[in-house]
């Protein structure tokens, strides 16, 4: 009997035992779920502080969008959020209005209206002291802007052949093309007094000998200036004269800048 009821006493006390283990780990979760919650109550709370979108008038393109931006967030205190919109042209900011009247200066002194140039290039072609021809090339740009003008002509130049059935009688020649005539690449800079000019002036034309690889091959003469000049508008600027090989004639290539738009 005496053993019966030693039995039933340890029973009890690890029913007991497990029933409180069970009730302690039932607990932790408790804690944990209510800590969850207040964490995320936290993160889901409502920033007060006010916000402003700008609109940018100026900014053709979305590098002058970027520029703009990191001006104000490196000038901001960096509690300030700060977005830049591509598709709208804008900047929005949530911050204090402090900091939104002073995004607002910044973003009206950065976002100006960019000027606008006419680039007249004249190239000049002499035999000795004989002018043979001249010739006008004028191109509208921008500061900071690369701005490419062609004139001429595109020559086809065979660059290999291929049979889709394996029969050379029926095989097809590739070409590619290559501008033949001027060509010219400028990008300008704003200075305080004028500008600089990064230009590529180019003058590609078919030489009269062909090539000894094939009748279809032709030569192809180039002149070429490139190089950084600095220009005061109305003042013409000669970039350079290129003396024409197997003849006695040069080009001369010069290039004057106006302002037509602030």
């Amino acid at each position: 009997m005496k053993f019966a009821c030693g039995i039933l006493g340890v029973a009890v006390a690890l029913i007991g035992r497990g029933a409180w283990a069970q009730t302690g780990e039932g607990t932790a979760p408790e804690k944990g779920n209510t800590a969850s919650r207040q964490d995320s109550a936290a993160n889901a709370r409502v920033d007060s502080r006010p916000f402003q979108t700008f609109y940018l008038a100026n900014a053709a393109q979305a590098n002058d969008a970027n520029e703009i931006t990191v001006a104000v967030r490196n000038l901001i205190d960096p509690s300030a959020k700060i977005y830049v919109v591509p598709g709208q042209n804008a900047i929005t900011m949530r911050g204090t209005p402090e900091q939104l009247a002073l995004a607002q200066k910044i973003i009206s002194d950065l976002d100006r209206a960019k000027k606008t140039y006419r680039l007249t290039f004249t190239t000049t072609e002499s035999d000795g002291t004989k002018r043979i021809g001249v010739q006008h090339f004028a191109m509208v740009t921008t500061p900071g802007q690369r701005t490419v003008l062609k004139q001429g002509s595109k020559v086809p130049i065979a660059t290999g052949s291929y049979s889709a059935t394996g029969n050379t009688s029926g095989a097809q020649t590739q070409f590619t093309y290559i501008d033949v005539g001027m060509n010219f690449d400028v990008t300008m800079d704003e200075l305080a007094n004028g500008a600089r000019l990064r230009s590529k002036v180019e003058q590609l034309s078919t030489a009269e000998q062909t090539s000894s690889l094939g009748l279809q091959d032709p030569i192809i003469r180039q002149s070429l200036l490139e190089g950084t000049s600095f220009l005061t508008p109305g003042k013409p600027m000669v970039l350079g004269s290129i003396d024409i090989p197997g003849s006695t004639r040069h080009l001369d290539v010069e290039v004057v800048m106006e302002q037509i738009a602030k």
